[in-house]
């Protein structure tokens, strides 16, 4: 009997709420408010990714991942796909909901949006939650995310508009296949890469943090294929160099 992925639907399903909500209030959340939760918020994800980052096994394999990583995602130009998207879907949004958001410079709309995407779906929490709910069936950690991802949702909302309420979807998709993979994923690790893999990802949560805070537009998105590539790297090292 398959398990229902609980953690998975009630993360998803608070950033769809919390989006609407934010963006249906809007103007009523105070300005003070909306400026300077986002900057707790990215700290916040700073914090969360030095936490990450110190359980690093091997320091080589990490910056390795990362910079294959990189190279991948600005090859393919991930970040550039993930705009075109997001174009693509504020328009029918806009025509729906008659609203866009209160941010009207484009480039910073998209610095905002993708930043929040990358915090949303590709946190260290929400993938090894996704995979711990996966293997034991303890949907804690997740449930515990969703508080967070509300409120986040809803406060980026007031400014990004209805738009926030879409990153629901690749989220749901990104955790469900860690979720069902967790059986497959897991026996094949161990402590080592999994140290490495939660560092890769703290480095990404560290410079999500700086994006939101305005400090550096690091380009997040084409660093997610690091994500993909670290533990691999991480055991070749292990294996063939450090031994």
């Amino acid at each position: 009997m398959v398990k229902l992925p609980v953690g998975v639907i009630v993360n998803s399903t608070s950033v769809l709420l919390g989006g609407f909500l934010g963006a249906f209030l809007g103007d009523s959340v105070p300005e003070r408010l909306r400026t300077a939760l986002p900057l707790t918020f990215g700290i916040a994800s700073m914090a969360m990714g030095v936490a990450m980052i110190v359980k690093m096994h091997m320091l080589p394999p990490v910056i390795l991942a990362l910079i294959v990583g990189s190279a991948i995602g600005e090859l393919i130009r991930l970040e550039k796909g993930i705009e075109i998207c997001a174009h693509a879907v504020q328009k029918p949004l806009k025509r729906i909901f008659k609203s866009g958001g209160n941010i009207q410079n484009q480039q910073e709309f998209m610095e905002k949006f993708v930043g929040i995407l990358v915090l949303f779906c590709a946190s260290g929490t929400g993938i090894f939650g996704a995979l711990n709910e996966g293997m034991t069936g303890n949907s804690s950690i997740l449930l515990t995310k969703s508080f967070l991802d509300f409120f986040t949702g809803g406060i980026f909302a007031t400014a990004l508009g209805y738009m926030v309420m879409t990153i629901c979807v690749p989220q749901f998709i990104v955790l469900l296949a860690l979720y069902f993979s967790a059986s497959l994923i897991l026996p094949m690790t161990d402590a080592k890469m999994i140290a490495d893999f939660t560092a890769v990802g703290g480095i990404l949560m560290l410079a999500t943090g700086f994006r939101i805070s305005g400090v550096k537009s690091f380009p997040i998105a084409n660093m997610i294929p690091a994500l993909f590539v670290a533990m691999p790297i991480s055991y070749l090292w292990a294996t063939f160099i450090a031994r």
